[in-house]
């Protein structure tokens, strides 16, 4: 049966079927086989073994191959259907070769309006690519982010899921350049950069076992804490000093006293309102019908 030159630009194949995806060699086989059984006994149920199992063989090829699932269907008697609809679900497994180093730009509310839907087109132009490509060095992977979970430190970069927190159209093209060219790069909060292969086997459950990462790990910063610390009643910073160059600075008496090593937000800290200051009340706090 053939397929005629339309069906060919559509996709649409009518010809035979797809072969059966090549197994891996049999040293490469042997060492997944013992993470994997490393990786079952974690769990009651076998299946639930699946999302970590789709990140081990990512860690193998740097994506998820028709042989990555077809090896997790064997280790866990699932069919490849049921393990195609895991891995085509979520965003995190790849579906094709990517890059060392995959580049999210947070383009979801409040990063775009900050500037993450400027970001995510210069880097775009800059690098060549479109959503999801990668570029002709294999070094990056650009894809848009619906949301990285750091709102006050917009706009955020993730790079291998480590955070570059309030990035410019300057200073994230700079953080691409230096990926591609080698030069060491550290992320504003938590472990060291390592590859995304090296990504996916942590994510798959296995210790990161380069000296000082764990340690590295950091929590969230003051832009964060700061609704907890006024939970707790402790008074809230006066300004947070902008990190960006050339951006506004603390104007009190301990300008420039911060610790460097604690990341700050570009946003100022909450002002006096009713909820923060009972002193400065902002209008009613009766409930309705009261």
């Amino acid at each position: 049966m053939t397929t005629t030159p339309s069906e060919k630009a559509a996709g649409v194949s009518l010809g035979m079927p797809q072969l059966p995806a090549p197994d891996y060699p049999a040293d490469v086989r042997a060492r997944l086989e013992a993470d994997a059984k490393e990786i079952i006994t974690r769990y009651p149920g076998s299946r639930s073994a699946l999302l970590p199992l789709l990140h081990l063989v990512q860690s193998e090829e740097g994506h998820v191959t028709r042989t990555g699932m077809q090896f997790c269907a064997d280790v866990l008697g699932l069919t490849t259907a049921e393990v195609t609809a895991v891995a085509t679900f979520y965003t995190m497994y790849r579906r094709k070769p990517s890059g060392d180093y995959q580049v999210g730009v947070c383009t979801n509310t409040l990063c775009a309006v900050m500037g993450g839907d400027a970001i995510f087109d210069e880097l775009k132009q800059h690098l060549g690519v479109g959503n999801d490509e990668t570029t002709e060095d294999g070094k990056i992977t650009l894809e848009h982010i619906e949301c990285n979970a750091a709102c006050d430190f917009a706009p955020v970069v993730m790079v291998n899921w480590e955070f570059f927190d309030n990035q410019t159209p300057e200073s994230a093209k700079q953080l691409v350049d230096d990926l591609r060219a080698g030069v060491p790069v550290e992320p504003t909060r938590g472990a060291p950069l390592c590859t995304y292969k090296e990504t996916a086997r942590i994510l798959a459950g296995f210790p990161d076992e380069r000296p000082g990462a764990v340690e590295a790990s950091g929590g969230a910063g003051p832009a964060s804490l700061i609704g907890l610390r006024l939970a707790k009643g402790e008074a809230p910073q006066r300004r947070v000093v902008h990190p960006r160059a050339g951006g506004p600075q603390d104007e009190g008496p301990h300008a420039g006293t911060q610790d460097a090593a604690e990341h700050l937000s570009s946003h100022d800290a909450p002002q006096q309102t009713s909820a923060s200051d009972p002193a400065h009340p902002a209008g009613p706090t009766a409930e309705e019908g009261e």
